[in-house]
């Protein structure tokens, strides 16, 4: 299917996980992609594997790079279809109060201030029709101990995607992604190793209906049907990517 051919998408955090699939599924359906990421070896790897992608290398929480980054799109396509914000990073596992200030302030610029500056550059660029999808969690819609400043950033990505959906109605839809645990780069983040424990992950399991974690290609799906004419009624959805963990 080509749902996507002529269209223009920007995906940050591009270079991994859920970001290279959103980016590699994007490209799949006909759109031509940018696959932003601050790792640009990463970037270039994945937009290099893409019929007309480019790479772009971006703080996503720098004002200037994000209007430099809505700038290039617009330079090499004309304009912006599906702004899809991604990137984002938790923080070590453990209680709040343990947390250095430095590191809450900086995931709170990267999860939530990249949102509001990559859109406030992308909107003047967007024709109607286009769509907005940022990437929250379920955590920030049934929150767990150990995370609780990154469960907060998540909930503030819901209520700001729901806030702006009512803002850019109808010329623009505005819609989030909820996923579950999944076995990225997340693990490394939060763990300070590549995979849980097989307790921890049984654990994690174990609170999931469908017995699975997420993976990239879950999160990649639910982007592009949110983005599709299929969705065209849908503004202000936080989609559960989750197996049911939510209704537990």
């Amino acid at each position: 299917m080509n749902r996507f051919e002529g269209k223009s998408v920007i995906v940050t955090g591009a270079a991994s996980g859920f970001g290279a699939a959103i980016a590699r599924k994007f490209a799949h359906e006909g759109a031509s992609v940018v696959c932003a990421d601050l790792n640009m070896t990463g970037a270039t790897d994945v937009a290099g594997s893409l019929a007309g992608a480019i790479p772009f290398e971006i703080d996503v929480a720098d004002e200037a790079q994000n209007n430099a980054m809505i700038q290039a799109a617009v330079d090499h396509f004309g304009k912006i279809d599906v702004l899809c914000c991604n990137a984002g990073v938790p923080h070590k596992g453990n209680y709040m109060i343990r947390m250095p200030v430095e590191d809450f302030d900086r995931m709170w610029a990267i999860n939530v201030r990249s949102i509001f500056l990559a859109v406030r550059a992308a909107i003047p660029h967007m024709p109607e029709g286009s769509s907005i999808i940022s990437t929250a969690s379920i955590g920030g819609k049934r929150p767990r101990p150990g995370l609780a400043p990154y469960n907060a950033s998540k909930a503030a990505v819901i209520n700001l995607t729901q806030g702006m959906a009512v803002e850019m109605a109808p010329k623009v839809r505005v819609n989030c992604v909820c996923p579950v645990s999944a076995a990225t780069n997340f693990d490394f983040q939060t763990m300070g190793q590549k995979d849980l424990p097989e307790e921890m992950e049984k654990k994690v399991i174990d609170g999931i209906p469908m017995a699975r974690r997420a993976t990239p290609e879950d999160v990649a799906d639910a982007y592009v049907f949110l983005a599709s004419d299929e969705a065209k009624f849908l503004t202000g959805v936080a989609l559960d990517i989750d197996g049911g963990r939510s209704i537990q």
